[in-house]
């Protein structure tokens, strides 16, 4: 076995024992009246809701829902930022033109975009889109921007030297450096999705996971909120786990990848 196989094992196993110590405090923390059991129910109740949830159809389209306003958005947001920082680096003077207004459309929050997504799409998957495609948007593009400052000057005047174009120094210059900070983008702006995702389902009530926990929170189906609640963390352990696996293949080529391989 290789060491980085090893230390893949030892990780995955202090991973699950972290998990099962949580679990454990789960279940004890109510059964021992520290907290009522009304308001966090014991890991079997919740386990027990879980798998009511799994086994109804309703369950598996509001799924379906979210990762569909996740992953709509999350293209929408990757296209644009790269295609978007590519251009404002290509460009003469336009970073500089639009570095103020990038500084200040930046921080503001997602979230307080939910009544302009309201008004213009009501309860509509666009409204979701609208909220996952500005927070993630910004992930990528940030990103795009650091890679293309990292480009080598020596490389990129050789590559001008020896007459290649914009978007042949581009291809085999700007986006060798800078892809892995797109992927690092990706990563990040994955997670924020699923976050905008699940906060436009809650708050607008547009279809998904959200408006489920919203309904049974309202209901005071205190067991099945719970439930909906592992699934959604669940769902952010398995996009964070494919987006290193991606980036994982898609930077194969870069040292880094192949530092932590010979590890």
């Amino acid at each position: 076995m290789t060491r980085a196989g090893g230390n893949g094992l030892v990780n995955a196993a202090l991973g699950a024992g972290g998990v099962a110590v949580l679990l454990a405090l789960w279940e004890l923390v109510p059964r021992t009246g520290l907290v009522s059991a009304d308001y966090l129910p014991p890991v079997v109740r919740v386990a027990g809701a879980l798998g009511t949830e799994l086994s109804d159809a309703t369950f598996w389209t509001a799924l379906g829902d979210t990762l569909t306003g996740w992953a709509l958005g999350l293209l929408i947001a990757v296209v644009a930022g790269v295609a978007a920082g590519v251009v404002l680096t290509v460009v003469p003077y336009l970073r500089e033109a639009t570095a103020s207004t990038v500084e200040f459309l930046r921080p503001i929050p997602s979230v307080a975009l939910i009544p302009l997504a309201v008004l213009l799409y009501g309860t509509d998957l666009r409204s979701t889109l609208l909220l996952v495609v500005y927070a993630s948007f910004w992930q990528v593009l940030v990103q795009v921007l650091y890679g293309v400052t990292d480009v080598d000057p020596i490389a990129d005047e050789t590559a001008r030297s020896y007459g290649l174009g914009t978007w042949a120094r581009i291809r085999y210059v700007l986006w060798p450096t800078a892809l892995p900070y797109i992927m690092t983008g990706v990563r990040l702006a994955a997670a924020v999705a699923l976050v905008l995702a699940i906060t436009a389902e809650l708050v607008i009530g547009t279809p998904g996971i959200g408006a489920r926990i919203a309904v049974a929170q309202s209901s005071q189906a205190v067991p099945e909120m719970y439930a909906l609640v592992v699934v959604t963390g669940g769902l952010g352990l398995l996009i964070n786990v494919g987006a290193r696996a991606v980036e994982r293949r898609a930077l194969a080529w870069h040292q880094s990848v192949r530092g932590e391989a010979a590890l």
